[in-house]
């Protein structure tokens, strides 16, 4: 084992023995795992957005704090329809063999809808921040809130294909 590469990354050389169908099927069916967290997490969140404006007291918000709240529920709603949207492309290509096209396609929407997932988190953070503790505190929430999110959604990832030297 090299010096510079740790326990918890395998050999380059350890690919798996499988034809280029099966590689894709498994690849679908790694990414349908991600899509059953990611739908529930996001279609939990959007759930409870559509009914706060039917709430008491929604209307005490400013007009700012609503502003952001309904740019957040169009971003949980997108987010929503686009991580569901992979159910959808594979319905509709059932048996054409187009099982490449799938996977690539529905791995593009899965990182479309976890983008327009964390902006509808970040603007509800900031709603919530801003009720509780004040205009400052609701930007700084949303400031950290984007940094997480790039740093363990985008940075994260991204260094790590890089130490497994992934272009």
């Amino acid at each position: 084992m090299t010096a510079d590469r740790d326990q918890t990354t395998p050999p380059r050389d350890a690919e798996r023995n499988e034809t280029r169908t099966e590689r894709l099927d498994r690849n679908w069916a790694s990414l349908l795992q991600e899509l059953r967290v990611v739908q529930t997490g996001g279609q939990i969140l959007t759930g409870l957005m559509l009914t706060v404006p039917f709430q008491e007291g929604f209307e005490e918000l400013t007009s700012r704090q609503q502003y952001i709240f309904v740019i957040s529920l169009v971003c949980a709603v997108l987010s929503t329809i686009t991580l569901i949207s992979p159910v959808a492309l594979h319905r509709l290509l059932f048996r054409r063999h187009a099982i490449d096209r799938l996977v690539h396609r529905a791995h593009r929407l899965t990182l479309i809808g976890i983008t327009f997932l964390g902006m509808a988190l970040t603007g509800v953070l900031a709603v919530i921040f801003a009720i509780v503790f004040g205009g400052w505190a609701a930007l700084a929430a949303a400031v950290i809130a984007v940094v997480v999110f790039v740093c363990m959604w985008v940075v994260l990832p991204f260094n790590e294909r890089r130490r497994l030297g992934d272009d």
